[in-house]
């Protein structure tokens, strides 16, 4: 009976963990290691790396903060969606504001759970998650519901869907201060190719200069202030561009 019973377990979680600080990915492990339903299989360090992780390892859910370097977690959520529709993605993060959420969720995020929440509820939002079921850290409800609320009275504008995945790449790399070759050299495009890029996007948005990009970046949730700076932007003088 006990074999029986023991073979007829589920199997566990497996989880993959996405976050660009070291400290906090070991973190992570160390409390979903305590759950024994619950089997961390992989990290990334970025949102490129979450992507191929996804793709490689398959997990059953995906837990990934929001503002990271190069390709941020919402853009990370948007592709994993698309190219791995199995793969369920949560939101950890510290941000806790009605854009930054919708954005998530808009993208395809199933849950989204705030860092200063108790330990024991990121097992839970995975577990709810993995359920087939739409996770918000309790302090979220409110402000979602009042955001999505008023949606449709606001006035109109240009929505971060409006641009095509590539864009919104450019769009980010652009506000974390990458200069034109070193945006090609990311996106393995040539520089020709970049500033043609961004005569789209400053078009497609109606604004004129990098700095307005970056507005737009930052109320969009395509970036963040706290978005840590690649090299790029600390080897660059005054005047490159």
């Amino acid at each position: 009976m006990r074999a029986v019973a023991a073979s007829a377990r589920a199997a566990p979680i497996r989880v993959a963990l996405a976050d660009d600080h070291r400290l906090v990915r070991a973190g992570l492990c160390a409390l979903l290691a305590a759950e024994p339903d619950l089997e961390v299989v992989g990290t990334a360090s970025d949102g490129m790396e979450a992507v191929r992780m996804a793709r490689e390892l398959r997990p059953d859910v995906l837990v990934t903060d929001i503002s990271m370097p190069g390709l941020n977690g919402v853009e990370a959520i948007r592709r994993i969606h698309a190219e791995e529709p199995g793969v369920r993605t949560l939101c950890l993060s510290m941000h806790d504001t009605s854009r930054m959420v919708l954005a998530a969720l808009d993208a395809g995020a199933s849950g989204y759970v705030l860092k200063e929440g108790p330990g024991e509820e990121l097992g839970q939002a995975i577990r709810k998650v993995m359920a087939n079921q739409v996770y918000l850290s309790a302090e979220l409800v409110g402000v979602v519901v009042g955001e999505m609320r008023q949606r449709q009275q606001r006035p109109a504008e240009k929505p971060a869907e409006a641009l095509t995945p590539r864009e919104r790449e450019l769009v980010q790399l652009l506000s974390e201060g990458y200069s034109t070759a070193e945006v090609a050299q990311r996106l393995h495009v040539s520089v020709k190719t970049v500033g043609t890029h961004r005569e789209h996007v400053m078009l497609k948005l109606g604004v004129h200069s990098v700095a307005e990009v970056t507005r737009y970046a930052l109320r969009e949730g395509l970036t963040s202030l706290d978005t840590p700076c690649g090299e790029a932007q600390r080897r660059r003088t005054p005047g490159a561009r």
